[in-house]
């Protein structure tokens, strides 16, 4: 497996109309393409952000994922709606060592 955690920083106070138009128009869809491990949104530390984590079951799952949500006419639709919303998006890959609970 290889989970990919995506960290979007929003303008201030755009949390909760972020998070609402996630689940409302996008999260659906995602789900056809990724499993959701995790949601959440930042309370200490650096505010304003919501951090999510999508498992794969490899590289090329993952790439295949990508191009078939770039291709979803929903998510196309989504995309400026959401993107008005965020100041910087960043995207890790994250490979589970031999001892990590999630394989």
């Amino acid at each position: 497996m290889v989970y990919e955690m995506r960290t979007y920083s929003l303008y201030p106070g755009k949390v909760p109309e972020f998070e609402a138009l996630i689940e409302q128009e996008a999260l659906p869809h995602l789900r056809k393409y990724a499993e959701l491990i995790g949601w959440w949104s930042t309370e200490i530390g650096p505010l304003n952000e919501v951090i999510h984590l999508w498992a794969y079951t490899d590289m090329g799952e993952r790439e295949r994922s990508r191009k078939r949500q770039a291709e979803d006419s929903t998510l196309a639709a989504f995309r400026p709606k959401a993107q008005q919303l965020v100041v910087r998006q960043e995207s890790k890959i994250l490979m589970p060592s031999s001892f990590s609970p999630l394989q």
